[in-house]
């Protein structure tokens, strides 16, 4: 009886001491997982913004300045204030008008590209940026389907003009600041020339510039 007693106690003894080492086991790795955990969300570095895809569609206009090089310093935003994409179209190509741009965007994303960033067209009108009169020279025009009066601009609007002023702005080495709308170039131009007669009106809205030059800030800081 004794003997077995013994044995009871010594077998008894190695399985309260294997649970216990189980256990401390279990703890550590808890432990080190914690901690792996955490420092592998502190080497994580954000990712860029998956983009979708817009429709690009060459529309040439035939207002243009076939005498001169498009210097591509800045860009200029606009909307058209027109109620549909082809009535748009329809003016900016009118070859009595002598109103130009370099894209259009519509409300659904789909770009229609009317002439290359080194081409000068008639979108600015009497304009003054950093100093410089003549935006025509040395800016692109960005319009805008709609009227950001009476309706903001759609996400799909954003994101297609970041994806079309990204590289350019990269190529020619365009700064954020240099990204302005019409109504800011026309006001500058009326403050230098106070005796003109140039007037006044709103063009894209700083709230809606605003939107635009929030995302175009995030989208630069990620693919650098």
């Amino acid at each position: 009886m004794t003997i077995r007693y013994f044995a009871f106690c010594a077998s008894l003894t190695i399985a309260l001491t294997a649970c216990a080492n189980d256990r401390t086991a279990e703890s550590k790795s808890t432990h080190l997982a914690g901690v792996a955990s955490v420092h592998s969300t502190d080497s994580v570095k954000p990712q860029p913004t998956e983009r979708k895809t817009y429709q690009e569609i060459d529309y040439p206009t035939p207002n243009y300045n076939r005498e001169r090089v498009n210097e591509v310093k800045g860009v200029i935003l606009h909307h058209t204030a027109e109620p549909t994409v082809e009535r748009s179209l329809e003016v900016l190509t009118d070859g009595k008008r002598k109103v130009g741009t370099h894209v259009v965007i519509d409300t659904d994303g789909t770009r229609y590209v009317m002439c290359q960033p080194t081409v000068v067209t008639y979108h600015a009108g009497p304009s003054t940026l950093g100093g410089r009169d003549g935006c025509n020279n040395f800016t692109i025009g960005i319009e805008f389907q709609g009227n950001t009066l009476e309706a903001p601009l759609t996400d799909d609007q954003i994101a297609s003009a970041i994806d079309y002023l990204l590289p350019i702005m990269r190529q020619y080495q365009i700064p954020l600041a240099n990204v302005v709308t019409h109504e800011m170039v026309r006001n500058a131009y009326k403050a230098r020339h106070p005796q003109s007669k140039c007037l006044g009106k709103v063009d894209i809205t700083q709230t809606e510039y605003k939107r635009v030059m929030e995302q175009l800030t995030k989208a630069m800081e990620e693919n650098n």
